[in-house]
């Protein structure tokens, strides 16, 4: 395996853990499940805020739906599979982000 695909896997999975660990804590913290509805708060700040956070649980919550939606409304193996590929190419996209992030910290090598 070439170290810039074994770097693209690692990214992978580092961005579904943050999402997986962000939308859990919600949670285990607030007692409801995270989801899209949070851009709907009534309160413009609270909103505002949820921006970050669904930013990067996304993969997740696309995930989750997505699982729930093919066993309760039987919905079709190629919706399934073009909401997986979305969810996995953000996920990507965010552990790319958290990486770039901490190394510029100067957290890792």
């Amino acid at each position: 395996m070439s170290p810039d695909a074994l770097n693209s896997f690692f990214s992978l999975c580092i961005g579904f853990s943050l999402a997986g660990a962000l939308a859990s804590g919600y949670q285990a913290f607030l007692a409801r499940p995270a989801g899209f509805g949070l851009l709907q708060e009534t309160v413009m700040t609270k909103a505002f805020a949820a921006v970050p956070f669904l930013v990067f649980a996304a993969p997740f919550i696309i995930m989750r739906n997505t699982l729930r939606g093919r066993r309760i409304e039987r919905r079709r193996f190629e919706f399934v599979m073009m909401a997986t590929v979305l969810a996995g190419f953000w996920s990507l996209m965010s552990g790319t982000f958290l990486i770039m992030t901490l190394r510029a910290v100067g957290l890792l090598a």
